[in-house]
């Protein structure tokens, strides 16, 4: 593809802040003006979801639950197992047969139960390898990344992943992210206890990242940047373009009332599937990942974000394990150009950039049938060729 065409394309500002402040400091991170405007609301209670067709009014009721607490998104979740695996969608209808799948809570040392779950390739198939999943802002690992994780693990992988606190089916407020060096600590603690079981044992380790879950990986990888054999990074959030970063009284601003009302929510926020999914059937399919947070953000949820990509930034040369990148081109959620700059400077001798044209933010779920599946393919190629090298 003609790399410098594709990226010259200027993506959308979303504003997840209000209208009144104005100047977004990019698609996750708008920028607040000085002066809070009289009138501007901030609230803690939940938007309601609009009702999702072809399913019946008791599961719309369902549906609509304060999902503020892991119990209730957890019933929610399993009213609609079956409505989700029965969605017409090519990460559901040819999912590989024949993989086993295991799902747990485990407590952490700070007293959070975690959800995790794990995807093996059918018995008799050696395993070449692990990969380990790191979601995106507001979402689980148990709705779309279940046909990924299946695909992937019929490739011979262990597949691993966990919900983040406060999101899918683990503990804590919802979309609620007090501290982002913890969530990538949580991340750390998690995956370390998985990567001493014993049939595990000698097999390459590799983390994939997509989205936000893109800033999580590259957290935890500079934190412990030896202890993992290849990044995966899918549309990553990890740098705030200079053009729109917001200038520092009005970043003070934001700190000071995130820390007076630290879990209240901004309004308005625009509903991101139009921009993510290209494909239009496929984006009619979002909203059945009923346990995601597509609330309005929270106050110290949106600095932690923004605090997470200025650090990420500021360490981006000592990014150092072997990398693979992908992006959709026209993606208007997460920046292609901020992918090309993280390529560029990653210290990693062993770098691939690879960007889809046309592609939206979500190239593993949102994308026509023949690009989902290439997407996959060349993540499984790059691990392939990574193991053969260990």
């Amino acid at each position: 593809m003609d790399r410098s065409r594709a990226l010259r394309y200027q993506p959308l500002k979303l504003p997840l802040f209000p209208p009144q402040f104005q100047n977004p400091i990019n698609h996750l991170h708008p920028k607040p003006t000085i002066l809070v405007p009289r009138g501007t609301r901030l609230m803690v209670t939940a938007k309601k979801r609009p009702p999702i067709e072809g399913v019946s009014e008791e599961l719309n009721s369902i549906a609509n639950q304060n999902l503020d607490f892991a119990y209730t998104r957890r019933q929610v979740r399993s009213a609609f197992v079956e409505v989700q695996q029965q969605l017409d969608h090519c990460l559901f209808k040819l999912a590989p047969t024949g993989i086993r799948t295991e799902e747990w809570y485990e407590r952490n040392s700070r007293g959070l139960q975690i959800f995790c779950k794990s995807w093996m390739p059918k018995q008799g198939v050696p395993i070449n390898g692990v990969l380990f999943f790191c979601h995106g802002y507001g979402d689980t690992c148990v709705f779309f990344f279940e046909g990924i994780a299946r695909r992937i693990a019929a490739s011979g992988y262990a597949v691993y992943a966990m919900d983040y606190p406060g999101f899918g089916l683990s503990e804590g407020l919802h979309g609620y992210i007090p501290s982002f060096d913890q969530l990538a600590d949580d991340v750390i603690e998690q995956y370390t206890k998985i990567k001493g079981r014993p049939e595990l044992k000698g097999l390459p380790h590799f983390i994939l990242g997509q989205s936000m879950g893109g800033a999580v990986t590259l957290k935890v990888h500079l934190k412990e940047p030896y202890a993992w054999d290849g990044v995966v990074l899918v549309a990553p959030m990890c740098k705030i373009a200079e053009d729109v970063t917001p200038p520092a009284a009005a970043q003070k601003i934001l700190i000071l009332m995130s820390k007076v009302m630290p879990k209240a929510k901004l309004i308005p926020q625009k509903d991101l599937a139009e921009l993510a999914f290209r494909d239009p059937i496929k984006r009619k399919m979002a909203v059945y990942n009923v346990t995601c947070y597509n609330d309005h953000v929270r106050l110290k949820t949106a600095v932690e974000l923004l605090h997470a990509t200025k650090d990420i930034e500021m360490q981006v040369e000592k990014v150092s394990s072997p990398l693979l990148i992908l992006h959709g081109a026209a993606d208007k959620v997460t920046d292609p150009l901020v992918s090309q700059y993280l390529y560029e400077k990653a210290s990693s001798e062993d770098k691939t950039l690879k960007l889809y044209p046309e592609g939206y933010h979500s190239i593993l779920e949102g994308e026509p049938d023949d690009r989902i599946f290439s997407v996959l393919d060349d993540i499984i190629t790059w691990l392939d060729s990574r193991c053969a090298l260990t």
